[in-house]
């Protein structure tokens, strides 16, 4: 694959992830707005009419709506550019994600990701993203007792990622479709496997997607 198809096929990626981005926004919390504020006319109006106890259930409604609302845009502005891993690098915001999961939900989580140092900003974004993902899935569907990250450098230069846990391993792989969809964005490849009551996620991303 030449320099210019491979550019061709980032600005693509780039692309479809500002679309899906529109169309969560528009689908979610502008429509979550747009209902917020029509029940506050509606509050409103049960005020000026003296009907105190419809104004009270629809207020309540709205607050929550609006509480739905702020996780909503709190958890997309963590999801494209976390203030942790900003702030701190991929590295020490990996291991105080580990630090956080595995101390609420009493697993051990060990890591081994010397390899994040080559990772240029995009990339430690949608990787941090990724393995944030996997680790909260396979906490849903299990949880495990353990879990282990682990990066290395690939032959031709880039990096491979995998997360082993000892969660349930068939309801993983019909959570897998999003992260696959992310893995396919930076145009790497993903790879399920199950062994001994183990699963084993494989993401694979070539050297010119980590240097991004």
């Amino acid at each position: 694959m030449g320099d210019e198809e491979r550019l061709d096929r980032l600005i693509a990626a780039e692309q479809d992830e500002r679309r899906r981005i529109a169309l969560f926004l528009h689908d979610g919390p502008v429509q979550n707005l747009s209902g917020i504020a029509l029940m506050l006319d509606a509050t409103l109006h049960a005020i000026q009419t003296g009907k105190l106890d419809d104004a009270q259930t629809v207020l309540t409604s709205a607050l929550e709506r609006q509480r739905v609302t702020i996780r909503e845009l709190r958890d997309l502005s963590f999801a494209l550019e976390p203030v942790v891993l900003r702030d701190q690098g991929f590295g020490p915001a990996l291991h105080a994600l580990a630090e956080q999961v595995g101390t609420v939900n009493q697993i051990r989580i060990d890591l081994a990701i010397d390899e994040a140092e080559r990772l240029g900003e995009t990339a430690q974004v949608a990787l941090y993203t990724i393995i944030r993902e996997l680790l909260d899935q396979s906490v849903r569907r299990g949880p495990p007792t353990r879990l282990e990250v682990t990066m290395a450098a690939t032959a031709d230069g880039g990096i491979e990622t995998v997360v082993v846990d000892d969660a349930e391993p068939e309801r993983r792989r019909r959570s897998l479709e999003g992260v696959e969809e992310r893995v396919k964005q930076l145009h790497g490849t993903l790879e399920f496997d199950a062994v001994d009551e183990h699963t084993r996620i494989r993401v694979v991303l070539p050297a010119y997607s980590i240097r991004r």
